[in-house]
């Protein structure tokens, strides 16, 4: 299988995210052949403020009901471009609370999945910005895995990264790759983005996708904050196979699975562990 991660630069409007969005799936898909492309964390409304946001966020229909329309542009892009859409994460409205929220569309338009983040972003940077997403967001409370053309998914979302027990949840159920869509702050990202996801790909001897928000957006207060962007793919060996480079972009690289195999054969961590 042949997995893309995109990488997007969004801002608060989310008309003119989705437009960015649709550029680069479209550009991505007359360039190379993929089966799976995936989207950053939170692409539909990336700052802005707290009515913004709500704006943004769409409730989510039920099986085969019709959705808002980041909901059905996904789906709609899976069946035009005849591939499975990761729509990295959008906001999910529930009352008067939102969830961070990943979606999983097949080429036939059928969502297979989503996943609510579960570990909520509440840091002060090293720069002393302070971040407080569980003051607009819920939390989710599901592992949540899929299957794309016999290939097991698992699903996180950013701050995710830095919790190893969902990672190995998701491994004892048997995931081939994990997608986790990111918009991971410079200050936090320089020193340890590509080192966690190494080390995840590395413990759970697991493929890892993470597309990225890379570039300035504007907070409600006019404070311009910054995401990594770096959107890379990292293989069960915990070496980067695809990296996107700094703007807007992708990276792609194919999941092998006999590499999988033959990592976890001759290094059995699963069948080693001792403590939960």
């Amino acid at each position: 299988m042949r997995v893309a991660v995109i990488q997007m630069s969004p801002g608060a409007d989310k008309a003119e995210n989705i437009a960015q969005a649709r550029a680069l799936i479209e550009a991505l898909a007359a360039e190379q052949k993929v089966d799976l492309i995936a989207l950053p964390e939170i692409w539909t409304c990336l700052g802005g403020d707290r009515a913004q946001k709500f704006a943004a966020a769409e409730a989510l229909p039920e099986p085969g009901g019709q959705g808002g329309e980041a909901y059905e542009f996904l789906r709609g892009m899976a069946m035009a471009h005849n591939l499975h859409i990761h729509g990295g994460s959008i906001g999910e409205l529930a009352g008067d609370k939102l969830f961070n929220t990943s979606l999983v569309f097949s080429p036939a338009g059928n969502e297979l999945a989503r996943y609510r983040k579960i570990h909520l972003f509440d840091i002060t940077t090293p720069d002393g910005q302070g971040y407080r997403e569980s003051a607009i967001y819920g939390a989710g409370d599901k592992v949540v895995t899929c299957d794309i053309a016999g290939t097991r998914i698992g699903l996180a979302i950013c701050y995710d990264l830095r919790f190893p027990e969902l990672f190995l949840a998701l491994r004892r159920q048997h995931v081939d790759l994990i997608v986790l869509p990111a918009a991971f702050t410079l200050q936090t990202g320089k020193d340890h983005w590509e080192v966690l996801l190494r080390a995840r790909a590395i413990e759970t001897q697991t493929w890892i996708a993470a597309p990225a928000c890379t570039g300035a957006h504007k907070e409600a207060n006019g404070e311009t904050r910054y995401t990594y962007g770096h959107s890379l793919i990292v293989d069960p060996w915990g070496h980067v196979v695809a990296k996107a480079s700094d703007g807007l972009g992708w990276a792609a690289a194919s999941i092998d699975k006999s590499l999988t195999a033959r990592v976890r054969t001759n290094m059995p961590l699963l069948d080693h562990r001792r403590l939960a």
